[in-house]
């Protein structure tokens, strides 16, 4: 992972994590509007539009230079191409974050989720020195729950019938990774 400060940009093998930009916006809503990517996020509307998309990005810059969190879209690494986003939250009271992302449906498969969450996480160690990390995903998506395991977090457990989404409870499952670099609070 290259973290490049002055761009509040990450590169990986593969992508470029940079800021979403107003121009992305059109390509957000298109990916958005995608009733498999809507069953399996926690808060995306469906249908998708441009609007939502807007609004979304609206607050993004701010959050990021304020240390609230980092909302990054997943682009490829030569075209630019976006594919999807990944975001870390930072709770600075209690030193974790959570990270979420959605990649879109056509390209599933591919390891780009895999590839940005392994960055992020690196990002929230070692650039934001974080103590913790975690992610939760719908029972019912369990590519989510790969995407988890390939990057070293471990389940932490269930919680039954925790929300609902279009009328049904579903459960949540949680994951975690600690940084070992920071495991006890006087290193901090």
């Amino acid at each position: 992972m290259g973290y490049v400060r002055e761009k509040l940009m990450i590169t990986t093998e593969r992508l470029v994590l940079r800021l979403f930009q107003t121009t992305d916006a059109e390509t957000v809503a298109k990916l958005c509007n995608n009733y498999n990517i809507y069953k399996s996020t926690m808060y995306l509307p469906y249908p998708y539009s441009l609007n939502d998309a807007l609004s979304w990005m609206e607050h993004h810059y701010d959050n990021f230079t304020q240390d609230i969190s980092y909302e990054f879209a997943v682009t490829d690494k030569e075209t630019g191409e976006l594919y999807g986003a990944i975001a870390l939250s930072n709770n600075k009271r209690f030193k974790q974050g959570e990270i979420a992302y959605w990649i879109g449906e056509e390209y599933w498969g591919k390891g780009y989720a895999t590839e940005a969450a392994q960055s992020i996480v690196q990002f929230a160690f070692e650039e934001k020195k974080l103590h913790k990390v975690f992610a939760r995903y719908f029972s019912t998506n369990p590519a989510s729950g790969k995407v988890m395991d390939k990057i070293g977090m471990k389940q932490e457990g269930v919680l039954k019938d925790h929300v609902i989404k279009d009328d049904q409870y579903e459960d949540l499952v949680f994951y975690g990774i600690i940084n070992e670099e920071l495991k006890s609070v006087s290193n901090i």
